[in-house]
C-alpha cells in the first residue's frame, strides 16, 4: 500500500463523516456535543469522535476541492 493509496482512505472516511446528518442519524443515538457534557466529556474518546465528525462537516469545501483534485489526478494517471 502508496502513501497515495492511503490518503484516498483518509479522504473518504473524511467524506462518509461529511455526510452524516445530524438529525436522522447523530442526534437519535445520542452523539451530539449536549450528550457528551461539559469540558470533561470533550476528553472522552466519544467525544473526540464527535468532535471529529463535526470538523469533518465544517470542511466540507476544503473536501470538495481535494476530491477535484484526486479525481483529476486519477484520469491523468490512467
Amino acid at each position: 500500500m502508496g502513501m497515495w493509496t492511503f490518503l484516498q482512505g483518509l479522504l473518504l472516511i473524511a467524506n462518509a463523516f461529511a455526510i452524516l446528518n445530524k438529525d436522522r442519524f447523530l442526534y437519535p443515538k445520542g452523539w451530539n456535543f449536549s450528550h457528551v457534557g461539559g469540558a470533561h466529556g470533550a476528553n472522552t474518546m466519544k467525544g473526540q469522535i464527535i468532535g471529529l465528525i463535526y470538523a469533518a462537516q465544517y470542511m466540507r469545501l476544503p473536501l470538495t476541492l481535494l476530491n477535484g483534485i484526486t479525481i483529476l489526478v486519477k484520469f491523468v494517471s490512467f
